[in-house]
């Protein structure tokens, strides 16, 4: 063999040499790691079964926001309603059929292939769960409606499969008409916050109040009216509490009022700390000094500083068109994308905007749409889904993947 061969031949060896090297110093991509969209979804006519669908969120993706997989429930008619605000860490996801109290847990290891590992009706005597909140213990709290025949409900803690751990009472005889909508564990003060909103007697139960808890055992120790405000009824119909970063609470009512909450250790205090258009003000998001809140009669959502809590401040918001009445929103693990849609209430469509968590500005992602269609969004009318359904469907609970 000529020198220059040998030369020639040694450089080749190095150079493959450098590659495997290089191949085998490069951190493999995690698992998951493209972007999933899970939207919680039933038959718009409530005949064919609901289901879970997931679209493909992945911004890079030749098939961005389209459906690329379907789960049904085998059911129909249950009015799909609220998830759990996150995919758990173990790619679990919670969600009830509000109309039917029946609860499904969700396995989303495999986007592509989710699964039902459970379902079960009402826990401990208790039954229409609304919220669910998972703890440290690796157990789930949650609020249910009723108990018996339309009594007042209360909290109950299980496993996530829906073994019942404890449960307690939100009865109070000053306060017959409770009905537990939605709640906050605060465990480094061994509390939780509950709401009181009626998902069927809305316009009936004015609701309002607002009742804390000892965490540890369910003990209800107080229940508590959330302030009037200047027109009288932003305090009415209280809906989500969510923590703020420096240990206090906000509250928001579908009257469209934000109550700033303190004291939550013993006595607890309830100021009117903002007061958003029209009514229905539905799902919000709390991230780093950001409040983000659902504003249907503006058909928008609005981003407020809330570095000082008992006087935030508008930053941001993004419209959308006039058959929109935004309801559920939900944040992606990076912090960087919201979901919005109207649930069942307006036009069933899915949007996705980008939030930028320096400076609280929020864009709608133009590029999130129907294949070929001119308007932003996805829309969940007239789609062949993936398990045989041909149809209508409205959207409500909605998150990414993790």
């Amino acid at each position: 063999m000529s020198p220059g061969l040998l030369i020639e031949s040694a450089s080749m060896r190095r150079l493959l040499l450098l590659i495997l090297l290089l191949a085998f110093s490069i951190p493999a991509s995690p698992a998951g790691k493209h972007s999933y969209l899970f939207v919680w979804a039933g038959d718009d006519a409530m005949k064919a079964s609901d289901f879970l669908a997931v679209f493909d969120a992945e911004p890079a993706s030749p098939t961005y926001g389209s459906v690329v997989a379907t789960k049904p429930t085998g059911t129909a008619g249950t009015m799909p309603h609220h998830t759990e605000d996150w995919v758990a860490e173990n790619d679990h996801l919670l969600a009830n059929g509000f109309d039917s109290g029946r609860t499904w847990l969700f396995d989303l290891s495999r986007p592509l292939a989710p699964e039902i590992l459970a379902s079960f009706s009402g826990l401990g005597g208790y039954s229409h769960p609304h919220s669910y909140v998972r703890l440290s213990n690796n157990h789930v709290l949650a609020t249910f409606q009723y108990r018996g025949k339309r009594q007042t409900g209360g909290l109950v803690e299980f496993d996530e499969r829906g073994k019942v751990i404890r449960s307690g009472s939100a009865a109070e005889a000053q306060a017959p008409d409770i009905t537990p909508y939605s709640v906050l564990a605060l465990p480094a003060i061994d509390r939780a916050l509950s709401t009181d909103t009626s998902m069927m007697d809305f316009e009936k139960l004015p609701g309002g109040k607002v009742q804390l808890w000892r965490l540890s055992d369910l003990k209800l120790l107080k229940t508590f009216d959330l302030p009037p405000g200047p027109g009288g009824t932003e305090n009415q119909h209280s809906g989500e509490p969510r923590l703020l970063p420096d240990g206090s609470v906000y509250v928001h009512t579908f009257e469209c009022g934000l109550y700033h909450v303190t004291g939550l250790e013993d006595v607890p205090r309830a100021t009117l700390a903002y007061q958003f258009e029209g009514r229905f003000c539905a799902v919000p998001i709390v991230t780093g000094h950001w409040w983000l809140q659902t504003v249907p009669a503006a058909h928008a959502v609005v981003v407020l500083d809330i570095t000082n809590p008992e006087h935030p401040r508008e930053v941001s918001r993004v419209t959308l068109d006039e058959k929109q009445a935004p309801h559920w929103i939900a944040l992606e693990p990076a912090g960087r994308r919201i979901v919005i849609n109207s649930g069942e209430r307006a036009e069933h469509r899915v949007f996705i905007a980008d939030f930028d968590p320096k400076t609280g500005a929020l864009t709608l992602d133009e590029k999130f749409r129907d294949r070929g269609s001119e308007r932003p969004g996805v829309s969940m009318d007239g789609k062949s889904w993936p398990h045989g359904f041909q149809g209508n469907a409205f959207p409500h609970g909605a998150v990414f993947s993790r």
